[in-house]
Order: structure tokens, then sequence, then C-alpha cells
């Protein structure tokens, strides 16, 4: 089951691997250990783009690169990463542009809003930078290959 099923595992590993790295890579560059980032979306690498290009990789390995298959998963992971790390990307930067806004405003009339809908916690990061994807897109080449060569 390992060996025809290899494509799916591959691409779970990668996931997961990707989402405990995020905290190591996130202490690498700032020297503080933020151990929530196995759970977030956004950061180094893209567990969306380990994700996808592992099974897409995995698949043309397995089924070879002509197949049908091979064509609609790599068809679907260049959707997944153009979301990652445009459409998602700039969906959290206008987070935060509107969550300064309202502060601005805030600030500037000195009073507070009192509608509960303003005091909503927003996640302001919720896609990837390019040098994310593309660490991901790294990651999960490799894993597939190791998959492919090792299982």
């Amino acid at each position: 089951m390992l060996r025809t099923m290899y494509p799916f595992w591959s691409a779970l590993i990668s996931a997961i691997l990707a989402q405990a790295l995020k905290p190591l890579f996130y202490y690498f560059s700032t020297h503080k250990w933020r151990w929530g980032y196995i759970f977030s979306t956004g950061g180094f690498p893209s567990s969306h783009s380990a994700l996808v290009s592992s099974l897409s990789t995995s698949v043309g390995l397995q089924e070879h690169f002509s197949s049908t298959i091979f064509a609609v998963t790599l068809a679907f992971s260049l959707i997944v990463i153009y979301d990652a790390a445009n459409v998602r990307y700039y969906s959290g930067q206008n987070i935060k542009i509107t969550q300064q806004l309202l502060k601005d405003i805030q600030e500037q009339l000195n009073t507070s809003f009192d509608d509960p809908i303003y005091d909503t916690k927003i996640k302001d990061v919720l896609g990837h930078k390019w040098t994310e994807v593309i660490g991901g897109i790294c990651l999960g080449l490799a894993i597939a290959l190791i998959f492919h060569f090792c299982v």
C-alpha cells in the first residue's frame, strides 16, 4: 500500500514537515521562538506549496510525466501555489491596512467604535511571499524524490 499510495504519503509528510520547520526558520531570522507557528498559515516554508509540489512530482514519477493524472495534479498545484502567493497574501495585506485605518480613525476622532465587529480578531498572515512559496516547492520536490527512491 505504501508503494502505490506514496504520492499521498509524500504530500502529507511534506506539509507536516513544512509546518514543523516554520518555528525553526522563524527562530533563525529573529532569534525568538514562536512555537505557535507550527499551526499558523503563512511563513517559511509554505506547507501548501510543499504539499502540492510533492504530490505532483510523486504522481509524475509514478505515473509518468506525460500522463493525464500528472497534468491534473500539476494544474491543481499551480492554482494552489498562485493562491498562496497572491490571493491569500494580498488578502492578509488588505486586513493589515484595514486594521491600521480603523486604528487611525479612532485616534483622530479620539473615540472607539461601539459595534463589536470592530473588536473581531482577524488573522493578518494568510498567504506567502514568493520566497516562502519557493521554499515550500523545494521541500516538496525533495520529499517526493526521497520517497520515490527510498520507498
